[in-house]
């Protein structure tokens, strides 16, 4: 299979279809769920997506190790490109490394606006005009709505979308159909996409709570497998 195909034929056009042809830059999306169920992996599927069409890509981790970040990338990209049996596998590799850069910070010793200062001087100054910022680890419990908003300001300004996830508590609750999971519903106003990855017996569920600003709210056609934490189609 060659790269085209492998884009055309890749389940986030499936995801893109269902939230009104993707999350669009200046947009903030959430992929939410417990912890252990697959948002890391969901985020890095998104990002090598991006990548894959050439695009540049900001990976944000505010986890203590990186090494597990790269280690996501490499994995997920040598599974799919063996999958699908991709043509000139490690030429497209070396693309998407090249368009890929992978930021740390931690969350409680730098200010938001300091954080952001970096991202837009890495863009900005460092010529790494990414279309889409990917954000793994971020704790919206130790966090509050203003500083989500101000994280907004920044997409529209910058023009990238921004990927987050959100680790729900273990005793708390998912989403009821068009509600959001209490922990993320004061930050709502500023999120134009959510999905919570809900697990079943034999896969994980996407449940869309908001997309964009419509009232219709159907089911994915894509679910992640529990073994290999790939999205795949219905």
């Amino acid at each position: 299979m060659l790269k085209a195909e492998l884009i055309a034929k890749s389940p986030m056009r499936v995801l893109e279809k269902s939230i009104e042809g993707g999350l669009a830059s200046g947009n903030i999306g959430i992929i939410a769920s417990k912890k252990g169920v697959g948002k890391t992996s969901v985020l890095v599927q998104i990002a090598i997506d991006k990548l894959l069409q050439g695009q540049k890509v900001i990976h944000v981790s505010f986890s203590s190790n990186t090494s597990h970040v790269f280690d996501w990338y490499e994995n997920i990209f040598t599974e799919v490109a063996k999958k699908r049996g991709l043509e000139h596998a490690d030429e497209v590799r070396d693309e998407l490394v090249h368009n890929r850069v992978i930021m740390n910070f931690s969350q409680g010793s730098l200010k938001t606006e300091q954080i952001l200062s970096s991202i837009r001087h890495l863009m900005v100054e460092g010529g790494i005009k990414a279309s889409t910022l990917v954000i793994d680890g971020f704790d919206f419990q130790k966090s509050n709505p203003e500083t989500l908003a101000k994280v907004h300001a920044f997409a529209v300004e910058m023009a990238v979308e921004i990927w987050f996830s959100a680790t729900l508590p273990i005793d708390g609750q998912l989403a009821a159909k068009g509600k959001a999971p209490t922990i993320l519903t004061a930050f709502m106003p500023s999120i134009a996409v959510l999905v919570v990855l809900e697990p079943k017996t034999e896969y994980i569920h996407f449940d869309v709570v908001k997309h964009h600003e419509s009232t219709n709210l159907q089911d994915l056609k894509i679910k992640l497998d529990p073994k290999t934490l790939l999205i795949a189609d219905v």
